[in-house]
């Protein structure tokens, strides 16, 4: 059985905009205007709303699902690799994922390259995070969630943590995370024509803007996570599309969680696109893997 005409149409939806952005001789706040468009894919989550927030100096957005828990709470990244998009193109797609936890969500603006390059939205994440402690919310009942780079930095932040002997969040959400900043994976090239959003050529122009540092080693086990020591990770959930250049950048730390004793799951999305949860109540399946993260966070932040 192939993919829903819904999921062909989202597929679309994807292409269109890549083709727009795209366009030769775009300056990139207008690349950036474009990407932002992405939060078209999704419909309005039902009973959820919003409310704009300084998370200790981090411009974030919460979205808040009708009789949402109030001790608990998702962190959330969004998408656009760390050099387009924002808060408000993954709005909607986080609203959903909060209304499938009952929990609300903080959407972090974090800064964007080449203005800001690495590690500064990591240290947006960690600002973010402290901002949440600071509100009262204990480390085992906030979600660590996002997709794309988003994805990344979902499990970059728990691992940074770790490394400064501090409380993680008490579980992870990571959808179609980059991993492998060598780009060596197969997935990569294998996947050129099915994945409607991202190329190799894109993953090269992101890297640039983001890793800045003269002579950087892209297999740096701080920002290619693939062989990272895993140990002390939070139950995580690792969900990708099938059809995505980082297929296996999802597929690879993901079958490695087990090796590290860390209480996971994997689910790969057929045919499914990077960053699919963009489909959030249009696409069928990609509202089935949302409803299995609501699972997952519910079931380990005991929401």
């Amino acid at each position: 059985m192939g993919a829903s005409p819904e999921a062909h149409e989202f597929a679309e939806f994807l292409a269109s905009v890549s083709a727009k952005s795209s366009t030769p001789g775009l300056d990139l706040a207008v690349i950036r205007d474009i990407v932002d468009c992405h939060h078209k894919a999704s419909t309005e989550p039902e009973g959820v709303t919003y409310a704009e927030v300084d998370a200790g100096g981090v411009p974030a957005l919460w979205a808040v699902p009708e009789g949402a828990d109030p001790d608990r709470a998702l962190l959330h990244f969004h998408f656009g690799g760390p050099v387009t998009a924002s808060m408000y193109s993954d709005r909607k797609a986080a609203g959903h994922v909060a209304k499938a936890a009952g929990v609300r969500s903080l959407v972090v603006d974090f800064r964007l390259a080449p203005e800001h390059p690495y590690p500064a939205q990591l240290d947006d994440a960690e600002t973010a995070y402290r901002w949440l402690l600071s509100q009262g919310y204990e480390p085992r009942n906030i979600g660590s969630t996002g997709h794309s780079i988003g994805g990344t930095l979902a499990l970059m932040l728990p691992l940074r943590l770790l490394a400064q002997g501090e409380a993680t969040p008490g579980a992870i959400v990571s959808v179609s995370p980059w991993t492998d900043l060598t780009l060596q994976n197969a997935s990569v090239d294998e996947n050129e024509d099915n994945d409607k959003m991202l190329s190799r050529t894109t993953l090269e122009l992101f890297r640039a803007a983001w890793l800045q540092e003269p002579g950087v080693d892209f297999a740096n086990l701080e920002i290619s996570l693939v062989h990272a020591d895993l140990t002390g990770l939070p139950p995580t959930i690792v969900l990708y599309g099938e059809y995505e250049t980082l297929a296996d950048d999802g597929a690879r730390p993901g079958r490695r969680l087990k090796d590290f004793k860390v209480t996971s799951e994997v689910h790969p999305l057929p045919e499914g696109q990077h960053s699919f949860v963009l489909g959030a109540g249009r696409v069928p399946e990609v509202d089935e893997a949302i409803r299995q993260m609501g699972q997952w966070l519910r079931k380990h932040l005991g929401a």
